[in-house]
């Protein structure tokens, strides 16, 4: 019997698509900590693609590449340069939740299929969701030990994690007047609810603004949709969409629970971060005092704090880790408080609009 809802049991994984697999996964390895615990490509059979998988803490990325100029990978890569084109979801019935989605407006793309191998058995299904973003079904509940059917389990390297534990949230950009549009999609496909609304009072600078809507499903299943909003100049919204060429997923929050080791030990491997003015440093030991992380701290690393009626968060947010001004991540860690840093939007955008300006693109 067919649900009313696509109950969500959280992120499996997320794919990118790069044009260099085994470099961006030597990156994600030695600058963000991750383990390299899986790999096809031609010593495996596959003669289209590389993909390696990663691993830290619950988080699993696959970063892919193809391996001739007409494969879709590597037109999405020309198209967008290295980015998010998967967010597989973790789901009791793939059966169920494709049929649901389809039946409530989605586009299929690969019906429920079944794969089998010495590790058991796996199941997935692929729709259609904002630009060409898929969104990935996948029931690995009897399938142990390795990734995915077609893939080899790799001795994982010596690698230290830096502290990340798990997706907080995926936050993906669309097209201004396109925002409800793709809320109502993830509503009515796949059984989200609206958690929040930030409008273009809430998430503006002198210059710019933007407007975002929560989702959520499931275990804490969170998906971001923004758009950008009138403004003076370029929002970093449309600064995204006019790069990437199109909707798509500029950030990932990766929670932490120890946000100044973490900071410290990506700033040692290399990976950059937008810079805070000092003034925002100024007054906060009149409100965080509370807290064991000293303002200095606070302030050497440039992290952003805020608090709600449940606790604090701390935030950082990367440069962006390509040659586009597209993908970058956000690390964070929360003590209780369930927002999104709505107390540092203003200092947060305008740091961003600095570094627009860097780029010529404000």
């Amino acid at each position: 019997m067919m649900t009313t809802t696509c109950p969500i049991k959280g992120f499996d994984h997320l794919e990118f698509y790069v044009g260099n697999a085994k470099q961006a996964s030597f990156f994600y390895a030695n600058c963000f900590g991750f383990d390299q615990v899986a790999y096809c490509g031609l010593e495996t059979g596959e003669q289209e693609k590389t993909s390696y998988v990663l691993e830290q803490g619950t988080i699993r990325f696959v970063v892919s590449s193809a391996l001739s100029p007409n494969h879709a990978i590597a037109q999405s890569v020309l198209t967008h340069g290295d980015t998010i084109a998967v967010v597989a979801l973790a789901v009791a019935d793939v059966n169920t939740a494709f049929e649901y989605a389809v039946i409530q407006g989605a586009t299929g793309v690969v019906p429920p299929t079944t794969q089998e191998d010495e590790h058991g058995t796996f199941k997935f299904a692929v729709i259609h969701s904002f630009g060409d973003t898929l969104i990935k079904f996948v029931d690995r509940s009897s399938y142990v030990d390795n990734f995915a059917p077609g893939y080899n389990k790799l001795v994982a390297r010596s690698t230290k994690s830096i502290g990340l534990t798990q997706i907080d949230h995926v936050v993906g950009n669309v097209e201004e007047g396109m925002m409800n549009q793709w809320v109502q999609f993830f509503i009515k496909t796949m059984g989200f609810d609206l958690r929040m609304y930030f409008d273009d009072l809430t998430i503006a600078t002198e210059y710019s603004a933007l407007m975002s809507k929560v989702l959520e499903n499931g275990d804490k299943t969170i998906i971001n949709i923004n758009e950008p909003a009138k403004g003076l100049r370029t929002s970093q919204i449309q600064e995204y969409l006019d790069f990437h060429h199109g909707a798509g997923i500029q950030h990932l929050g990766l929670m932490t629970n120890n946000i100044v080791q973490t900071v410290t030990k990506l700033k040692e491997a290399g990976v950059e971060f937008i810079s805070i003015p000092q003034t925002y440093y100024e007054n906060l030991e009149d409100w965080v005092q509370e807290i064991d992380i000293s303002v200095e701290d606070l302030t050497r690393l440039g992290i952003l704090v805020d608090r709600d009626e449940n606790g604090y968060l701390f935030q950082l947010f990367t440069k962006p880790i390509g040659d586009r001004p597209t993908l970058f991540f956000e690390i964070i860690e929360r003590r209780g408080a369930q927002g999104f840093g709505e107390g540092n939007f203003k200092s947060l955008f305008t740091a961003l609009e600095r570094e627009q300006a860097l780029r010529g693109t404000l």
